[in-house]
């Protein structure tokens, strides 16, 4: 059976085919497809939305040890979160085999760092492989369990946002059903204790010995003799774009299986070509082991070490070129920022809160990072995942040791990531009793990676009912004392929050709770959720006076025409919150029909 896949939906496939039966995932571009298309596969695969990467890498970790084929998978950032369990877990070694994919982000699409995760392969001593096309994402996978089981290690299978995104003709092939190894209980080999420890990395060493012998044996790094003058070495999706701008002009020497690398065959690549270029996103991985072998190679010192290497940079780096393009007026092309989406539930407290004075705002990642931009200009750091409420507290105790000090933080996160780190950072601030004041934006829904479940919707990622988990009761039993759940649509609900938060010297959280306004309504959902995006706002163009206040709420409905000098309202993308409304001082701005 052929079928045009992603590389995401390739993974998922690929996972299928190998007998997994556990995969647990936190969702974050570029991997959160991978764990959605493994969901599908209900009758054979138990997989899980986790509350951050670390524990989906841990419960998986638990599934290998009890003996089933299982699978974790995040996005590069997450292996920062995952790496405690990883280094431990390269020690130890797997009973049923284990797949970490990391899903790597060259030139930061929606990502706050680009981090080639490749260093953590070599890093923690584990097997490393790079797919390069939707076919060899399914067929890699499938033998990175065997090398996972044949070596007792757990494999990091490293992909990119071009692979994850991309789609080609993948051959599918049946399920292997892989049976659940027996559970032994080996105390040596489990119980990471300084003692056992030590005979372990001993062990870990051995291992990567027979690891390289396979990186030599392997078909997955494969020569491709064509020209005696150039040479690339390339992995992963780099293979491709060297493909397309040289097709078959020179040599390649290309490594599906980076770590160990396969000394044997590069030294032999080295021996047939006269020049070698390293093409590879993003760190001087490949490059740096080739060179320690004595072997003179081209990388980064013409190679941009930051960013996508597409075919058009390949292009002008070595031959000096660039690919003709679509001529056109620039002037013409009218910039279009990422902006909050119409009657999304943030908007009414970044409204407010940006007005404030005196006051820091430490901002976290998911839609709400947008409160940053212009017109709110609300944010004043994002660190990573759960950090916005930590940094916040930080800030706080160091403001207040200044003498006449007048400066308050507010920390902003979203609900997923208040269960993803967040709870922690919460805690720190209750243990330690600043006043920093945290505000949870409760939209009901994993929103910026697609719509999501997570402890705080009611169900699973397969859709099992689940009891949902209340915010409210979390923080008090954080032992936060004050704590206030709000309309974030209601402007005057916002402000009088943020004042009794304000005049409070303890901690306190303001929830503002109101669904994603793109998201499918559960039947748990309040009523008032339901009917409120029922009618349109409008303007009474005889009330108007074009103060342009309301384009201040940054909605991408409402607009200014220039020739009537009023304000105006796109219907088909207003959806009635009336945060726009409250801001006119005329009330020119009303919902439903007069």
């Amino acid at each position: 059976m052929k079928l045009l896949m992603t590389g995401n939906e390739a993974i998922a496939r690929g996972v299928y085919e190998a007998g997994v039966k556990y995969a647990s995932a936190y969702p974050g571009t570029p991997s959160t497809e991978i764990l959605e298309n493994v969901a599908t596969y209900k009758d054979s695969i138990l997989a899980e939305w986790a509350p951050n990467e670390k524990v989906a890498l841990e419960a998986s970790i638990g599934g290998s040890i009890a003996g089933a084929r299982t699978l974790a998978c995040m996005k590069h950032v997450g292996v920062n979160v995952a790496a405690d369990p990883l280094f431990t877990f390269a020690y130890t070694g797997v009973n049923g085999g284990l797949v970490l994919v990391s899903a790597d982000e060259p030139g930061m699409h929606s990502s706050q760092n680009e981090q080639d995760n490749r260093n953590y392969a070599k890093f923690a001593k584990i097997a490393l492989f790079e797919p390069s096309t939707s076919q060899e994402a399914k067929d890699m996978l499938k033998e990175a369990y065997s090398v996972s089981e044949e070596f007792d290690t757990p494999v990091l299978y490293r992909v990119t946002t071009r692979l994850c995104h991309s789609k080609g003709i993948v051959n599918c092939s049946e399920r292997e059903e892989v049976g659940v190894a027996d559970y032994v209980k080996d105390v040596q080999k489990r119980v990471t204790v300084p003692a056992h420890s030590r005979n372990l990395r001993v062990k870990v060493e051995e291992r990567l010995n027979k690891l390289r012998a396979y990186s030599n044996a392997t078909d997955l790094n494969y020569i491709e003799l064509n020209s005696k003058d150039i040479g690339i070495i390339a992995s992963g999706v780099c293979y491709n774009y060297a493909k397309e701008v040289f097709k078959d002009n020179v040599s390649y020497l290309k490594l599906g299986f980076t770590n160990p690398l396969p000394d044997v065959k590069i030294k032999k690549f080295a021996s047939k070509v006269k020049k070698i270029y390293v093409i590879e996103e993003n760190d001087r991985f490949i490059e740096d082991q080739v060179k320690a072998m004595g072997i003179d190679v081209i990388g980064k010192d013409i190679f941009p070490y930051t960013g996508e290497m597409t075919p058009d940079v390949i292009r002008k780096v070595m031959l000096g070129e660039e690919k003709k393009t679509i001529e056109y007026n620039e002037d013409l092309v009218v910039g279009r920022p990422p902006t909050l989406c119409s009657g999304c539930p943030h908007r009414g407290f970044f409204y407010e809160i940006g007005k404030r004075k005196n006051v820091m705002v430490s901002g976290d990642i998911g839609c709400y990072s947008l409160g940053f931009a212009s017109p709110y200009n609300a944010l004043d750091s994002i660190v990573c995942m759960g950090a916005s409420l930590s940094v916040g507290h930080g800030a706080q105790q160091v403001f207040n040791m200044k003498e006449n000090n007048n400066m308050r933080v507010v920390g902003v996160l979203g609900d997923s990531t208040f269960f993803h780190t967040g709870i922690n950072s919460l805690i720190d601030i209750a243990y330690n009793q600043s006043n920093a004041i945290s505000v949870i934006l409760d939209n009901r829904i994993t929103g910026m990676t697609g719509h999501q479940q997570n402890p705080g919707t009611g169900y699973t990622l397969q859709g099992k009912e689940v009891k949902e988990l209340d915010i409210e009761k979390l923080v008090l039993a954080c032992g936060i004392n004050h704590v206030r759940t709000i309309d974030p649509n209601n402007l005057k609900e916002v402000n009088d929050a943020l004042d009794w938060a304000l005049k409070l010297d303890e901690p306190s959280v303001i929830i503002t709770r109101w669904p994603c306004v793109l998201k499918k309504f559960s039947k748990e959902d309040k009523e008032e959720f339901r009917g409120a995006f029922k009618q349109k706002c409008n303007v009474d163009k005889d009330l108007c006076i074009g103060c342009k206040l309301c384009i201040k709420s940054g909605c991408p409905s409402i607009s200014f025409d220039k020739e009537t000098k009023k304000a105006c309202i796109e219907k088909t993308s207003c959806v009635g919150c009336e945060v726009c409304s409250q801001i006119c001082p005329k009330q020119a701005i009303y919902k439903g029909d007069k």
